[in-house]
């Protein structure tokens, strides 16, 4: 063992009292931070799957009809001019199998899958509803959304004229397997479907409206004759989202809408998120540097005559330096491995204390090997920091005055 190693272990077996309070403090500070990012990430991970689960992360679409010019003219003069927005009509997008191809080749993109969406009238014997009807092809749609996992009835397959349904409108009109349910479109287009599954997405109104058919069905119901309305994507970091929107629209030429600007109150609330856990984490980080500099400063006056007799015998600036230098370093790392683990305990026992009625964590936490890296990081390297000061403090004693003065 070198020497420098040997004294900063030896002052800190010395001072066990300061040692303990000081490892306590940032063993404390690091399992606040494992069991906060813990929840927090478990929280913006569970806010995620309900909201964007049962939706694309991007959707790509034709551009909207362009607007005309109409001209006022009276006796050949040209009076006044409005600009009119012309209604717009459900448009298909052109080559569609070889933009879906493409884009699923774009880094950063899990899925990609063709649909048909547009507005139509369920019936059912006297009742009527109105649905939002979607023609999907179900094993390339199911990347996007797992319908097979949210199917409570039937299969999430459907062939020929086969529909799934949501639970909320199966309740509605009283159907259920098996059942007859008739779909009519604005232009007059109108097909009987079986009921094949029945869905519910955790979302009352999408379980009342979404009503999912075969990608042919629709095309037909719609006048699309082989083309599609949309491209919905999925992506592997839902905060790229946009990033990605761009790039397809920059390759296509065609409309991608993330959900960032689609939905920007729950990007908002997720940033807010962000932005607590790392307020929080600063001043964590704060206190633990300040209760390291202020225990080796104190350690410093009390071993001054002991430094000023090691620099006496020859002992240089550089290693006065770096003794106390290791001291920080390895309070905050055996502060970090305690606090780690004692970090990791309070987030499994703040998941058992809290249940919902279903017995799933009311508060869920994410656990993984970067939550306790980046901490134990962190905590050695705010321990070299905050030693900086009263190591340097040490370095700059004169042997002579603290050996005569103390």
């Amino acid at each position: 063992m070198s020497f420098d190693w040997f004294v900063a272990l030896r002052y800190l077996r010395e001072g066990k009292v300061q040692t303990g309070l000081i490892l306590g403090a940032v063993s404390v500070g690091v399992a606040v931070v494992v069991f906060l990012s813990a929840l927090i990430g478990g929280l913006q991970s569970s806010l995620i799957a309900k909201t964007l689960g049962s939706q694309a992360h991007v959707v790509v679409h034709p551009p909207d009809l362009e607007a005309r010019v109409l001209l006022d003219e009276r006796d050949g003069q040209l009076i006044a001019a409005r600009i009119e927005k012309p209604s717009q009509r459900l448009q298909s997008i052109s080559g569609w199998l070889e933009v879906v191809a493409d884009i699923s080749q774009l880094g950063g993109v899990v899925a990609a899958a063709p649909v048909v969406s547009g507005s139509a009238f369920a019936l059912r014997g006297a009742a009527t509803k109105s649905v939002a009807l979607r023609g999907i092809e179900p094993d390339s749609f199911n990347r996007i959304i797992n319908l097979a996992d949210k199917i409570k009835a039937g299969r999430h397959q459907v062939v020929g004229a086969e529909a799934l349904l949501g639970s909320e409108l199966t309740r509605d009109f009283g159907i259920s397997l098996g059942d007859k349910i008739r779909i009519l479109t604005a232009t007059g287009q109108a097909d009987v479907f079986t009921v094949a599954g029945i869905f519910d997405l955790g979302a009352k109104d999408l379980n009342e409206r979404l009503v999912f058919v075969p990608l042919r069905s629709a095309q037909t119901l719609f006048d699309l004759a082989g083309g599609i309305s949309s491209i919905e994507i999925k992506v592997r970091d839902v905060f790229a989202a946009q990033k990605v929107a761009a790039e397809v629209e920059r390759r296509s030429g065609l409309i991608a809408d993330s959900w960032t600007r689609t939905s920007p109150q729950l990007l908002v609330a997720l940033q807010s998120q962000e932005s607590s856990k790392n307020v929080m984490l600063f001043f964590i980080t704060l206190t633990v540097a300040l209760g390291i500099a202020s225990v080796l400063i104190v350690s410093v006056v009390q071993k001054s005559r002991e430094i000023g007799v090691m620099r006496a015998v020859g002992t240089s600036r550089r290693r006065i330096l770096r003794i106390f230098l290791i001291q920080g370093g390895l309070v905050g790392f055996a502060g970090s491995i305690v606090g780690s683990g004692l970090g990791a305990l309070l987030a499994q026992f703040f998941v058992r204390l809290w249940r919902t009625a279903d017995g799933s964590p009311m508060f869920p936490v994410e656990l993984d090997l970067m939550l306790f890296a980046l901490p134990m990081a962190l905590a050695t390297l705010v321990g070299l920091v905050a030693a900086v000061v009263p190591a340097r403090r040490a370095a700059r004693l004169e042997p002579a005055e603290v050996i005569r003065y103390g």
